[in-house]
C-alpha cells in the first residue's frame, strides 16, 4: 500500500529529477535577470498561494449556483468573490472571470455578438494590434471580415480614418486597444464613431488595466460596451482572462458565450488566484505601485531618448515603451538577443511602417511592470535606459562584436537583480 501512495509524497526533485532540473534553471534565470517583457509580472506570495491551493481538484462547470457537479460551494463563493472584486475595479456592472486567456476572452465577444462573415474594424497589427483582433492568421481573421485603421504619421490613432472606415463598411464591432500602442486612447470619441453607425464597441485593455483600475490611465466605462484583459501584466495575476460589460444585457450574452460556447469547465485554481490579485488592486499599495509602473515606463523612453533613440510617438502613457530601431541600422531580433546575452529581456516587436517581418521586426518593446513588481523606481529605470543604449550602441558600432557579451555590462545587470531580488527570504 505504500509503494502505490508513493507518488503522492515524493518531491518533484526525486520523482521527475529531470523536470526539476529544468524548472530550477528558469527560477535562476529569472532570478539574475531583468525582465522587460511587457507581458510578463510576478505574482505576490499571496496569489501563488491561492493558485497552488486545493481548490485546483475541484471540478466545475456552468456560473456559481448553477453547476452540474456536487462540492462546488466554495468555489461558488471564491468566484462571486473575484466577480464582484472585478466589477468594482473597473466599474462594471457585469464580470465573468472564467476565461483561460485574454484572447479567448476576445473570442468569446465575437461568438456572442457575431456571425461569421460579420466586419469589424480594428487596428492594424503594424500599428499596435493584436493577433486576436481580427487578423488572418488568427481564427477571428478566419471567420470575421477585418477592416483596419492605422496610425498618423506622428503615431497617433487616426480617428478621422477610423471614422470614414466605420461610415463606409458598416462594422458590427469595433475594437481598440492592442499589443504594442502607447498612448491613451480617446474612449468617448471611438463611442461617439461606433453610435453613429450601430457598432458595438470593445476596448482590449490587456497591456494597461492595471493603470486602469489605480485610475492611472483613463477608463473605458460608460464609453464603451465591453473590456477584456489578461490578468496577468500589471495587475499582477495569474495568466488568464477577463471579461466585463457596460450593462448586465451584454453580460448575459457574454456569459452564454464563454459556456458553454468556447469553454467547459473553468479553472478553480486560477479563479481563486485572479480573487486574490484583484483584492490586491483595491489596495491603496495597488496605486503607488501603478503610479511607479507608468513612471518607470517614462523614465526609461525618455533616457534612450536622451541618448538618441526614435521612441515611437515621443513617449508612452502605458506600462511599456516602444523604441524604433532603424535610426541605429538594427533589426529588433538582433538587439533582442545582445541585451538577453547581457540579462535583460525584451522583445522584438513592428514598429509604424515596419517593412520587416514579424519575427525579425525594426523595433523593441520594454515594459515595466515586471521591475516595478520587483521594487525598482525611477533611478533603476534610468540605469536601465543606460544599459540598453550601451549594448545596443555596441552593436550598432560592430555588429559582429556586438554579439560578444561585455562583462562589466552584464555584471552591473546582474547586480541590479540582486539589490532587488524575487521573493526575499
Amino acid at each position: 500500500m505504500e509503494a502505490k501512495r508513493r507518488f503522492f509524497e515524493e518531491p518533484l526533485a526525486q520523482a521527475d529529477p529531470e523536470l526539476a532540473r529544468c524548472i530550477s534553471a528558469d527560477e535562476s534565470r529569472q532570478r539574475s535577470q531583468v525582465e522587460l517583457i511587457a507581458p510578463k509580472n510576478y505574482m505576490s506570495k499571496a496569489v501563488r498561494e491561492a493558485m497552488a491551493s486545493m481548490v485546483v481538484f475541484t471540478t466545475v462547470e456552468g456560473y456559481p449556483g448553477k453547476r452540474y457537479h456536487a462540492g462546488v460551494e466554495n468555489v461558488d463563493a471564491i468566484e462571486r468573490l473575484a466577480i464582484e472584486r472585478a466589477k468594482a475595479m473597473f466599474g462594471a456592472g457585469h464580470a465573468n472571470v472564467q476565461p483561460h486567456s485574454g484572447s479567448q476572452a476576445n473570442q468569446a465577444v465575437y461568438f456572442a455578438l457575431l456571425t461569421p462573415g460579420d466586419t469589424v474594424l480594428s487596428m492594424d497589427l503594424s500599428s499596435g494590434g493584436h493577433l486576436s483582433h481580427g487578423f488572418k492568421s488568427n481564427l477571428s481573421g478566419r471567420w470575421f471580415k477585418t477592416i483596419s485603421y492605422g496610425i498618423t504619421p506622428d503615431g497617433f490613432i487616426d480617428y478621422d480614418t477610423m471614422e470614414q472606415l466605420a461610415r463606409e463598411h458598416r462594422p458590427k464591432l469595433i475594437i481598440v486597444g492592442g499589443s504594442s500602442y502607447p498612448r491613451a486612447i480617446d474612449f468617448p470619441k471611438v463611442s461617439k464613431i461606433a453610435a453613429e453607425v450601430g457598432a458595438v464597441t470593445l476596448a482590449d485593455v490587456s497591456h494597461f488595466s492595471g493603470l486602469i483600475a489605480a485610475k492611472e490611465y483613463p477608463s473605458p466605462f460608460p464609453h464603451m460596451d465591453l473590456v477584456t484583459t489578461t490578468t496577468n501584466k500589471n495587475l499582477r495575476g495569474p495568466r488568464g482572462g477577463l471579461i466585463m460589460s457596460r450593462d448586465a444585457a451584454f453580460g448575459k450574452k457574454i456569459d452564454s458565450a464563454v459556456f458553454p460556447g468556447i469553454q467547459g469547465g473553468p479553472l478553480p485554481d486560477v479563479i481563486a488566484a485572479k480573487a486574490a490579485c484583484f483584492g490586491e488592486a483595491l489596495k491603496p499599495e495597488f496605486t503607488e505601485y501603478a503610479r511607479r509602473v507608468l513612471s518607470c515606463a517614462r523614465t526609461l523612453a525618455s533616457g534612450l531618448s536622451a541618448r538618441g533613440f526614435k521612441i515611437v510617438t515621443g513617449g508612452t502613457d502605458t506600462p511599456f515603451t516602444m523604441v524604433d530601431l532603424r535610426t541605429r541600422g538594427l533589426t529588433g531580433d538582433v538587439a533582442q538577443k545582445a541585451l538577453e546575452a547581457h540579462g535583460v529581456t525584451t522583445n522584438r516587436n513592428l514598429v509604424p511602417q515596419d517593412r520587416e517581418p514579424p519575427n525579425v521586426t525594426s523595433g523593441l518593446r520594454m515594459g515595466t511592470s515586471a521591475i516595478a513588481a520587483r521594487g525598482m523606481a525611477d533611478p533603476e529605470a534610468s540605469e536601465l535606459a543606460e544599459i540598453i543604449a550601451n549594448v545596443i550602441d555596441r552593436l550598432a558600432a560592430n555588429p559582429g562584436q556586438g554579439l560578444e557579451i561585455d562583462v562589466n555590462i552584464a555584471e552591473r545587470v546582474l547586480t541590479l537583480a540582486e539589490r532587488f531580488p524575487l521573493y526575499p527570504t
